[in-house]
């Protein structure tokens, strides 16, 4: 009965110590409820601590940065443009007793970030242009600009001065950003949130209008590929031309130069040929033979029709190898050698 008794007042003692003591975590926060009102200062200190038995409750909260993605919405610019906007950001719960008396639990402080924030970055979106919000730097330039388009000599045109303009900015998305973040932190401080960072994560042409901007587009980014391709087409006919106009000087100079040296080289055969021919004059008969031989050659061939006169200085070889018998007496008809001896005579001159 003795050890009975003991073991129940040992366990009263440990159900007693176990509801008066509890942990903090370092990344949490601790408001104690008594009744369901939270009394003394928030716990943030990790550890063990102490808390009343059975009628006090230990409510954690986050301590860390948390995060807060908000659902993609549909909103109007300046210039009546509608595009979908998609916002994220960065909080932490700065005064836990507030936080605790105002929202309770994150799923409520997340549903009131929902309201805020998409009501700001409405009203921030509707107070400037699509471009504003697209846009991060005031100095960006295309890629492609003014001046280099109709670069190959042609004048570019309205159309042509628009493609690869950058309209000017005054802000830029970084200051809407900005701006979103300035204008929720008072409206969240009262919730005992600290609002960290604002970011557009998208915002995207409404898709019933979508499929006509992409339309669009493309036939600039066509238009802007018709125009480099005109240039190159420029270019292309400009290096031909000079390409053809340096061939023809090159062949021009290669011509003439071989002519120069055919020209010589003739004059020099026929320098060695009349040193060597003109010492006698049986060297100057066998020259002439040679050579008429030669051009019999190049005159006769199987299907050769001739007509000449009995008195042909041309043709006197085909009588007799011997020029003075060769040449006709005045009024004597022309005699032909034998057929038989007409290739003898070919192949003396070969």
């Amino acid at each position: 009965m003795k050890a009975s008794l003991v073991l129940i007042v040992i366990l009263a003692l440990g159900i007693l110590a176990s509801s008066s003591m509890y942990t903090v975590s370092e990344t949490e926060q601790v408001v104690i409820t008594q009744f369901g009102k939270p009394v003394g200062d928030p716990v943030k200190k990790a550890g063990l601590h102490w808390k009343l038995p059975f009628i006090q409750t230990v409510n954690s909260m986050d301590k860390r940065v948390l995060e807060w993605d908000g659902p993609s919405a549909n909103m109007t610019t300046k210039d009546k443009v509608i595009v979908v906007v998609d916002v994220f950001g960065r909080w932490e719960i700065s005064n836990p007793l507030l936080y605790f008396r105002q929202l309770t639990d994150e799923r409520r402080a997340l549903s009131r970030l929902d309201d805020i924030l998409a009501s700001e970055t409405r009203i921030v979106i509707a107070k400037h242009e699509f471009i504003e919000a697209v846009r991060t730097t005031k100095d960006r330039k295309a890629v492609r600009d003014v001046a280099n388009i109709g670069g190959s000599g042609s004048v570019p045109s309205t159309a042509d001065l628009r493609i690869g303009v950058l309209p000017p900015i005054t802000y830029g998305r970084v200051e809407l950003e900005a701006e979103v973040l300035k204008n929720a932190i008072p409206k969240i401080e009262g919730y005992g949130i600290r609002l960290l960072d604002v970011r557009f994560k998208r915002i995207d042409y409404d898709p019933s209008v979508s499929q006509s901007i992409h339309q669009r587009m493309i036939s600039e980014r066509e238009q802007i590929a018709k125009l480099h391709r005109a240039e190159g087409e420029g270019e292309a006919a400009k290096i031909n031309g000079e390409r053809e106009r340096d061939l023809a000087t090159i062949e021009s100079e290669a011509y003439r130069k071989v002519q120069e040296l055919e020209g010589a080289a003739d004059a020099t055969a026929t320098e060695i040929y009349a040193k060597a021919y003109n010492q006698t004059p049986e060297a100057a008969q066998l020259f002439e033979f040679l050579k008429t031989m030669e051009m019999y050659k190049q005159l006769i061939t199987s299907d050769t029709t001739m007509i000449f006169t009995t008195e042909s200085e041309l043709f006197r070889f085909l009588k007799s190898s011997n020029p003075q018998a060769a040449k006709p007496a005045a009024g004597a008809g022309l005699e032909f050698p034998p057929l038989n001896k007409l290739p003898t005579l070919l192949e003396v001159g070969r």
